[in-house]
């Protein structure tokens, strides 16, 4: 490819118009002859990448979809803002599997469907637009609340936890964002995840389970909090209920299919055991949640956690719980 085109495509994650490679100094039979050799592959009309591009991006979803962005917007001339759920995952916004891989913009002049695309018409502020190599994209909040106002709200507080957890956005940009859009469909559920959402959650698993709790009509638990005994640091606990010395665990089958640091699931499981007899010897009830958990079991999980919330730890606390690392003492 020549070195032009190169730059070109380079900046337009690989995919390039007719028009670009014409610039560059090929003939338009040239051009057809690279596509005809299999050396460039036609991805829409007069739009083509080389064959390495897309084999490099095969494996890769993100990849993949973002050359499929790419594609359209250059055969729309770069006008559109990829947004959306195509700009969560260009972005490492956590997306549904439910939600289709149709190509998702907006543009502020005009709105327009195609193979494989959507258009929507809607304002950008400044602040809700950042650059994506020659295109632009949403801003994480926006992003995440036009999600919001679209998808299911158990997946858009997924979405929401995760970003915030990741560092992607902020409660104050996303208020932002809500209030934006507060004449715009489905910006009350947008309004309720943000509301919902909550930093500390470290998985979705997390989130699911804290979502489940609170339609349980039982109170929402601090998230994160680390308990210490006379000996030192004991556990980090996913949810506590303070009054209660309820600790809950939500407990995902990957932490012991694939151990980190070197571990083996033996091990893990062990370390697990030990972590939580230490937390029992402390007077502390632990309610254990896995995703099975979530769907008609959890009438059982959910009745068996009412049950320890409504018998608060009577008596001296030998241990301390930690708050944000700030401790708070109870009598010992």
């Amino acid at each position: 490819m020549h070195p032009a085109l190169r730059v070109v495509a380079d900046r337009q994650f690989g995919a390039f118009a007719s028009e670009d490679a014409i610039r560059a100094g090929y003939t338009p039979e040239e051009v057809q002859s690279e596509v005809s050799r299999g050396r460039w592959v036609r991805l829409r009309r007069g739009v083509y990448a080389e064959r390495a591009v897309l084999a490099a991006v095969d494996a890769d979803p993100m990849g993949r979809h973002r050359l499929e962005c790419a594609a359209v917007l250059v055969r729309l001339r770069g006008r559109p803002v990829v947004s959306h759920a195509s700009a969560a995952r260009l972005s490492g916004i956590v997306v549904p599997s439910s939600a289709p891989e149709v190509v998702r913009l907006t543009d502020e002049v005009q709105w327009r469907r195609g193979r494989g695309y959507e258009v929507a018409r809607a304002t950008l502020l400044p602040f809700d637009v950042r650059a994506l190599g020659a295109f632009r994209i949403t801003a994480s909040a926006r992003t995440l609340v036009d999600c919001a106002r679209e998808w299911p709200l158990e997946d858009a507080v997924v979405a929401i936890d995760a970003a915030l957890n990741a560092g992607l956005s902020s409660h104050a940009d996303l208020t932002d964002a809500v209030l934006a859009q507060r004449h715009w469909a489905g910006i009350g559920d947008a309004a309720r995840a943000a509301n919902l959402a909550d930093a500390r959650a470290e998985s979705p698993l997390e989130t699911l389970g804290r979502l489940r709790i609170l339609a349980s009509g039982l109170p929402a638990p601090e998230l994160q909090v680390e308990i210490r005994d006379a000996r030192g640091f004991v556990a980090r606990v996913d949810a506590w209920y303070e009054e209660a010395a309820v600790a809950v665990e939500f407990d995902g089958l990957v932490k012991y299919e694939a151990p980190r640091d070197g571990r083996s699931p033996a091990r893990v499981l062990w370390e697990e055991k030990r972590r939580e007899d230490r937390l029992r010897d402390l007077d502390i009830r632990v309610q254990r949640v896995v995703r099975a958990d979530l769907g008609p079991a959890w009438k059982r999980v959910g009745a068996r956690l009412g049950a320890l919330l409504a018998t608060p730890l009577i008596g001296p606390r030998r241990f301390v719980v930690v708050r944000d690392s700030v401790p708070s003492w109870r009598s010992a």
